[in-house]
């Protein structure tokens, strides 16, 4: 398996990819930038960055939403692209399982997504922390101690995003559509990038994770039908 993934990561041209990673971040900064630049008038209570841990809750949200559409766009690179234009059935001469191909596209879109988002959420963090230092653009500082403590919760909501990133791949089967894919990843993040300032559904915990086992219920199945119809 691990050799089919490194086939596939040297098959798939991802430069656009990491450029596209590069400048997501800076638009994110910018944003958060924007965002503190906004708020220094309005009282604390009413601001989103009032603090470091609604600072860096703020940021996760940015980063997981963005990279939820960067998932979708690789599995309608990956995948989908390949049904529509019949190029998957090449793929399927080899003497390798369908299974095991598609599981394949599968895990390396998944760990490239669990790891941009891990690594964006930290260098975007730090960066605005520096940032913060200079221009306040909250009352709070960030400091390096604070971004350590919310390492653990970093990992887990970055599983559960990644997880949840999977469920545009049944709307993408079922149609044979690029375009439904990427729509279905976007209203994904608008779904859960929701907030105010009492609440965000992406804060809590339950929702992101239940819609992850929906999101890797359906990798499962995709694969699973995959693998049925090579035996039929």
């Amino acid at each position: 398996m691990l050799n089919l993934i490194n086939l596939e990561f040297k098959k798939t041209k991802l430069g656009w990819y990491y450029k596209g990673a590069v400048i997501a971040n800076l638009c994110i900064l910018g944003m958060l930038c924007l965002i503190g630049a906004d708020e220094k008038s309005l009282p604390q209570a009413k601001m989103s960055m009032a603090d470091a841990e609604s600072t860096l809750q703020l940021i996760g949200i940015f980063v997981r939403s963005v990279f939820i559409v960067f998932a979708g766009v690789l599995i309608a690179k990956l995948i989908i692209g390949e049904y529509k234009n019949r190029t998957i059935t090449v793929m399927f001469t080899y003497p390798v399982s369908r299974k095991k191909l598609i599981a394949a596209k599968l895990l390396l879109t998944g760990g490239l997504t669990f790891l941009t988002m891990i690594v964006s959420e930290l260098i975007v963090a730090f960066i605005f922390s520096q940032l913060n230092d200079v221009y306040q653009f909250s009352p709070e500082k960030l400091t390096i101690h604070d971004i350590g403590n919310e390492i653990g919760s970093m990992l887990i909501y970055a599983a559960s995003s990644t997880g949840l990133s999977f469920i545009p791949l049944y709307f993408g089967i079922r149609k044979q559509s690029v375009p439904a894919t990427i729509v279905t990843s976007c209203i994904l993040t608008t779904l859960i990038g929701q907030q105010s300032n009492e609440i965000s559904l992406a804060s809590i915990i339950y929702i992101p994770i239940s819609l992850a086992v929906v999101g890797v219920a359906i990798a499962f199945w995709s694969i699973r039908k995959i693998d049925q119809e090579d035996v039929l």
